[in-house]
């Protein structure tokens, strides 16, 4: 299991949310960043997924 930060921000630059959280691996953690970005309606903002080894799994701009 690792851990994974997921982070969305406003187009000026300020933090929306900032929220870490543990899968099994990189696939399982998309699907589950995805799932929280949908859940709080923040597809469409700036937005990016890391893994533990610093790998940007997801990204928005």
């Amino acid at each position: 299991m690792g851990t994974y930060k997921l982070t969305a921000y406003e187009k000026n630059g300020e933090l929306i949310t900032e929220e870490t959280f543990t899968a099994e691996n990189d696939d399982l953690a998309k699907e589950k960043g995805l799932a929280m970005l949908t859940d709080k309606n923040l597809l469409e903002q700036t937005h990016r997924l890391a893994s533990p080894a610093g790998k940007l799994l997801l990204f928005h701009s």
